[in-house]
């Protein structure tokens, strides 16, 4: 997760995200993808903005309803769908959706290590969707830190600090954020060069992740 000191950062890709929106689950590959290949020329800003902003417990036609729109974010992005998910998760009863400690997680994460954030939002999402684990109870997220290789105490008094008034605030300004620049919803994904803010198409991009690459990669100021 270490950064090099050299690092250059010419732009920001601002993503508004909720760790419980599939359709976030089916762009992660994009973000991941402009990451591996701009990481030198692009910094990641995550923005939580709660989905889910109270604690909602999963009904059988909220569970229908997610299941097929599952079905078409998995045909699309060719995100996979984990039947400890689709059969047992979505299944079970008193399964309940709450963005708020999943979004403290990553805070917690990203004040441990700035890197950190966006590889828990990863384990994260690939715990739910794919792995049916109930990633908002505390103590799935801290396993989750650890298999990162963050230290559990740190991350525990870092997630109990964050899931809170900091995670509630920090969901109030992505959601103005997501205001002013006229985002539709999550995820939406924002290319920042030199103060200049614009919201990047990506819908025609799930499942081919070099476009979205490029896409950025033709915003970016020239390297020179």
């Amino acid at each position: 997760m270490s950064t090099s000191p050299a690092t250059l950062h010419y732009a920001t890709l601002h993503y508004i995200h909720d760790p419980l929106c599939g359709w976030c689950y089916g762009a992660q590959p994009l973000v991941s993808a402009a990451l591996a290949m701009l990481g030198n020329r692009l910094e990641l800003r995550l923005h939580g903005g709660a989905l889910f902003a109270e604690a909602q417990e999963l009904t059988p036609a909220m569970a229908e309803h997610i299941v097929r729109a599952d079905e078409r974010i998995e045909e699309i992005s060719g995100q996979p769908f984990g039947e400890a998910y689709t059969e047992g998760l979505l299944a079970e009863q008193g399964t309940v959706l709450h963005s708020l400690p999943p979004i403290a997680a990553v805070l917690a994460a990203g004040q441990l290590h700035p890197d950190a954030a966006y590889p828990m939002l990863v384990a994260i999402q690939h715990a739910h969707y794919q792995r049916g684990l109930r990633v908002v109870e505390a103590d799935v997220l801290a396993e989750l830190a650890e298999e990162l290789g963050l230290d559990a105490a740190r991350f525990g008094d870092a997630f109990a600090s964050a899931n809170g008034s900091a995670t509630i605030e920090h969901v109030q300004a992505s959601r103005r954020l997501l205001g002013e620049v006229g985002g539709q919803g999550f995820p939406t994904l924002v290319l920042e060069v030199q103060g200049v803010r614009q919201v990047l198409p990506h819908s025609q991009d799930y499942g081919r992740p070099d476009a979205f690459v490029d896409r950025i990669a033709a915003r970016l100021p020239a390297v020179h």
